[in-house]
């Protein structure tokens, strides 16, 4: 039987479990750091992301009515979080439309469902299952672990080549400056629920399984962008794909 692992254990069980599927592995995402992407494949991203992020506070709200009272501070975290995404400032949505208007499509383009890849819709699905079925303490290592906590390391890769090769402005790309640190701040905080809710070993094997699966559908959602938007344009052997 598995043992319980102690939390410096399970910290590093967790890390672990993303390590190697980070959405950086992905041929899109490649091509994006390395500036071969145009501001048409661009477009064809903002589109798609808007229905993977723009439900996010969705997925956080039936997370939250399902969270025990007596976990407070993770009910506090996921009503923050709520609150950043549609209220805070400029709602985080709307900041993802601002880019994707500079990269030449609509906003009526980017909102219509028709839009988006079936890769995406079924990320989509996911987070909407992973938030109304499972265990809280699952779910927020699933959607927060395995999903926002790798936010940062993706957008630190991509959003200097949006000003260095692509040429936007700061205010055009501030979804992007925005993301490194509130999710920096989000992934950690959501470590440190699971950390302190996944408190049996079978609690903890099943955080430690949607983490690595949560990765994995980030990796193959980013990876069927390339095959659906840029594989005719940009070649795999044109990136420096392992």
């Amino acid at each position: 039987m598995t043992q319980l692992l102690n939390r410096d254990e399970f910290r590093t069980a967790l890390e672990n479990a993303i390590t190697g599927k980070s959405a950086n592995k992905a041929p899109f995402s490649i091509a994006w750091a390395e500036g071969k992407l145009t501001r048409a494949h661009l477009a064809r991203w903002a589109e798609n992301h808007y229905h993977y992020v723009g439900p996010f506070a969705d997925y956080l709200g039936y997370l939250y009515a399902r969270t025990p009272d007596h976990m407070t501070e993770a009910k506090d975290f996921l009503l923050a979080n709520m609150y950043e995404e549609e209220i805070g400032g400029d709602r985080h949505t709307d900041l993802l439309i601002r880019f994707a208007e500079a990269c030449g499509t609509t906003r009526e383009r980017v909102v219509n469902p028709d839009n988006m890849s079936p890769t995406t819709r079924g990320l989509q699905a996911w987070c909407y299952t992973v938030a109304m079925r499972e265990d809280p303490v699952v779910a927020v290592a699933g959607l927060v672990v395995g999903l926002e906590s790798q936010v940062p390391a993706i957008y630190r890769k991509q959003t200097p080549t949006l000003r260095e090769k692509y040429g936007f402005t700061d205010e055009e790309i501030e979804f992007f400056d925005l993301h490194i640190v509130s999710d920096e701040i989000h992934g950690e905080r959501g470590y440190q629920i699971v950390l302190e809710h996944a408190n049996t070993p079978e609690l903890q094997q099943k955080c430690l399984r949607i983490c690595e699966i949560g990765a994995q559908m980030r990796l193959l959602y980013t990876t069927a962008l390339y095959y659906d938007y840029v594989a005719n344009d940009v070649s795999r052997e044109e990136l420096a794909v392992a």
